[in-house]
């Protein structure tokens, strides 16, 4: 499970970080819609991922590092 949580915790965390760069490349650029979705968008998507991979680390030491 604490190796299960890490992974997922370092995916989200990456996927954000990219998903947030696409969003700021985009709106830098002009673009106001990337694929049909709205810059602004990706970038609440990015900020949820990003929480997403924060909270499977904090899971991590409230949980598993009591032992």
């Amino acid at each position: 499970m604490e190796s299960l949580l890490q992974w997922i915790a370092r995916i989200a965390g990456l996927a954000g970080a990219l998903v947030f760069v696409v969003a700021v490349a985009a709106r830098a650029g002009g673009l106001y819609y990337l694929g049909g979705v709205q810059a602004g968008t990706l970038l609440n998507l990015s900020a949820a991922t990003m929480a997403l991979a924060g909270l499977c680390y904090l899971a991590l030491l409230v949980e598993f590092r009591r032992r």
